[in-house]
This record gives structure tokens, C-alpha cells and sequence, in this order.
């Protein structure tokens, strides 16, 4: 049996885990970021779950931080409202804002780190680069696969579940994700990129 050591000193990261709430969008496309949760639940043995800056939320120490991670609760398309609201109330500068989130440009499984850039068509990352006005944070991006045609409607995809086979990928995705999570705070975020983006 292991004692949990409680987070000392100010919380220096937001971890921001992208998805849906409600039983219905598990094991969705655009919930890989919530998937991803789980995997680093298990790893810091905190559960995500309680409710602050309209998301869910549990004070952990990972790398050797003391971190906020959090499943914001009001949806994709507005989830910058929730990590805004986290950012302001600990003083957190868009650069140690993480975020994990879904992506459609690669295939399911794939992880690609970025530490900025544009939304690419994401509305989750739309909408926190509104809310900060910055898309100078990082993101570990999960792919989910890209739409089997060109005119597949892109929110039946996301919303759309995964193959058996699929699943099987992003739940090793998931545990790799909390492990760049864990080397981003501990060694900086190039070594984590060049360890699992691809």
C-alpha cells in the first residue's frame, strides 16, 4: 500500500483533458482526451472528479509538479471557458497550459506533440486559444483517424464511436499520452516530443 504525498507550494500547470460529458460520448472520437484521463488517474492515483471552474478537476503532483488536471464540463466546443477560468485563478500562463485532446489528421493511436500553434479546424483548441487569446500552449494530440470520404459529416465522425480494433490503439495512446504528460513536467517538453510524437 502507498500513501499519496498532497501537492505543496502553487499549482505551476493546468493538464486539460478534452472531451464530452455523459455516458453517451464514451468511447468517442473527440473524447480521447477524456480516455487519456483515465490512463493518468492510474498513474498519480487521484481520481478527476471534483467539480471547480465549471469541469472536474483533482490537485496532483506529477513530474515533480504540482498540477491541476482537469475534464472540462461544458462541452468541446466551449472548454476554453472552464481552463480560462482555472488559468486566472492560479495566474498560469498559456506555455504551461497543457492540453490532450483528439485529431482527425492522424491515424488512430498516433500521438503528435506541439507546443503551439492553430486550431487546425479543432473547436476544443478554437476555443482556448479564444479564451486565453494565445495558441502558444502545448498539446499532446491523440489521432483518431480521418473521415472514411470527404463529404462524411465531420461531427458524425468525432461523435462516432471506435472500431473494437480502434479501441484497442487508443487505449494504448491513452497510457503513452499520460506518460509524455509526466516527462513534459519532469524533462521539459522537447525530450517528451522526441520521445512519443511521431
Amino acid at each position: 500500500m502507498f500513501f499519496l504525498r498532497k501537492p505543496t507550494g502553487p499549482v505551476e500547470w493546468l493538464v486539460v483533458f478534452l472531451g464530452n460529458p455523459g455516458d453517451k460520448y464514451d468511447n468517442t472520437r473527440h473524447n480521447a482526451g477524456f480516455r487519456a484521463a483515465e490512463a493518468f488517474e492510474k498513474k498519480t492515483g487521484e481520481r478527476i472528479r471534483r467539480i471547480k471552474f465549471k469541469a472536474l478537476v483533482a490537485d496532483v503532483e506529477c513530474g515533480g509538479k504540482r498540477v491541476l488536471a482537469m475534464k472540462p464540463q461544458t462541452f468541446m466546443n466551449l472548454s476554453g471557458e472552464a481552463v480560462e477560468e482555472a488559468a486566472s485563478f492560479y495566474k498560469i500562463p498559456p506555455e504551461r497550459v497543457l492540453v490532450v485532446c483528439d485529431d482527425i489528421s492522424l491515424a488512430p493511436g498516433v500521438l503528435r506533440l506541439r507546443k503551439k500553434g492553430s486550431a487546425g479546424g479543432h473547436n476544443g483548441l478554437k476555443s482556448i486559444i479564444y479564451m486565453l487569446n494565445s495558441d502558444q500552449f502545448p498539446r499532446i494530440k491523440m489521432g483518431v483517424g480521418k473521415k472514411p470520404h470527404p463529404d462524411y459529416d465531420l461531427a458524425a465522425w468525432v461523435l462516432g464511436h471506435f472500431s473494437p480494433e480502434d479501441a484497442r490503439l487508443m487505449d494504448d495512446a491513452a497510457q503513452r499520452a499520460a506518460d509524455a504528460v509526466e516527462m513534459i513536467l519532469k524533462d521539459g517538453f522537447e525530450k517528451a516530443q522526441n520521445q512519443y510524437s511521431k
